[in-house]
């Protein structure tokens, strides 16, 4: 049985299933591993870990924690209970969108893979470049942020590095839009999403592209990344300070517990409190050399957990209604036995937004593909509606296919 305990409740003797923290909050080779020894725990406790799961099957067990079945329904209810306020207005369809937020992404993974090779090779950042990006990426999702936003959720481990960076920028943007902060605000903020990760550059290949868990000489290497980013763009003519602050600050944690500076929540600027939950956000999501993506409404669950000690809940509240539990590009099962995916989300109920349907489970057999409004009733037997979201590997479907 799986069991959610504090850090102060663990033991040698038990067997530890999940740290409840991202990937790269915690020193560990493995996810899962016997805890044997006092310093082993100790390790815990410095990498600012405060709870984690348990398998009592194969460790020590406490009588009294909280099933992992029970923390996901008190999780699965504060999300709901959270998410109930409008989201914004989308102007045109997802398919309307496709075409141009394509060729967005490929001229973004060019203008960004051409900033982080001069960096690399010691040349300036050339600003020009950058700026005017950022208004397409905002002029598309002033259009439709489904059609982007589900675009950048596919990335390759040869260019994640790139396109990590335009899906923090993309998201900034989006996020700074939903809770209503003025335009100039939100473009910087879009160009520290883009820049962020600039210091990575500085970290060899062999570290950056590693597939596996980093030991913790090669993890203190990556955690220089964002002051090493700092460095680049205060050389940088034309930087704000807002993407400098993104750019030190996006590993920060409300705990203290980030770096570079262990700065507690109080000392972070808000701007870099949204950019550590989009960082996030986007890495768990994405498949990696070494990890496999999980699903955006896993990830929010997750993410929703880590926020008790690790962001800003209330941040994180305005971000889950901004993209949405069930975000646009996600596949989803339907109480009805069929499967299809998010095409649009409703504007104030986040269990109810647009799916389009193309598969019957019930017979096991593709469908004539119906766009379907959760929110409306559907005949007698009352609204259809989600009952899970599910893994496009295991049904060998595409959704992007669907959104066009």
């Amino acid at each position: 049985m799986l069991k959610k305990i504090t850090v102060e409740q663990i033991k040698p003797g038990m067997y530890v299933h999940d740290l409840i923290c991202d990937w790269m909050s915690h020193p560990f080779v493995r996810n899962q591993f016997p805890l044997k020894t006092e310093a082993e725990i100790q390790k815990i406790r410095d990498a600012g870990i405060h709870e984690l799961y348990i398998d009592t099957d194969k460790g020590l067990d406490v009588s009294d924690a909280p099933t992992m079945e029970e923390v996901n329904a008190q999780l699965q209810a504060e999300m709901l209970e959270a998410a109930q306020e409008p989201v914004p207005v989308i102007q045109v369809s997802v398919a309307a969108e496709m075409e141009r937020a394509k060729k967005i992404r490929h001229q973004a993974t060019r203008i960004v893979r051409s900033v982080m090779q001069d960096v690399r090779l010691g040349k300036a950042i050339n600003m020009e470049n950058v700026e005017p990006l950022v208004e397409d990426i905002t002029s598309s999702l002033m259009r439709n942020g489904g059609a982007l936003t589900s675009l950048l959720r596919l990335k390759t481990k040869d260019d994640y590095t790139f396109l990590h960076s335009v899906s923090v920028c993309t998201l900034m943007v989006t996020f700074c839009k939903a809770v209503g902060i003025d335009t100039e605000t939100t473009r910087q903020a879009g160009i520290g999403g883009l820049l962020h990760d600039t210091g990575k550059m500085k970290v060899p290949d062999e570290v950056l592209n590693k597939p596996g868990r980093l030991t913790d000489e090669e993890f203190e290497i990556i955690k220089r990344h964002p002051s090493d980013g700092h460095a680049i763009l205060l050389e940088t003519q034309g930087v704000g300070d807002i993407p400098l602050d993104i750019t030190l600050h996006h590993h920060e944690r409300m705990d203290g517990s980030g770096y570079p500076d262990k700065l507690p929540g109080d000392q972070i600027h808000t701007l870099a409190q949204m950019a550590a939950i989009v960082d996030v956000y986007d890495a768990i999501t994405a498949d990696r050399c070494y990890h496999k993506g999980i699903p955006p409404a896993e990830a929010l669950k997750k993410m929703w957990e880590w926020s008790k000690f690790h962001f800003n809940p209330k941040l994180m509240q305005a971000f889950m209604r901004t993209i949405g539990i069930y975000p646009v590009g996600t596949l989803v099962r339907l109480e009805s036995g069929r499967v299809g995916v998010v095409t649009e989300l409703h504007e104030s109920n986040m269990l109810a937004p647009r799916v389009k349907v193309f598969f019957s489970i019930k017979s096991n057999t593709f469908i004539p593909v119906q766009e379907i409004d959760l929110s409306k009733p559907m005949g007698k037997g009352g609204a259809d509606r989600i009952l899970s979201h599910e893994d496009p590997a295991k049904w060998k479907i595409d959704p992007m296919r669907y959104l066009q």
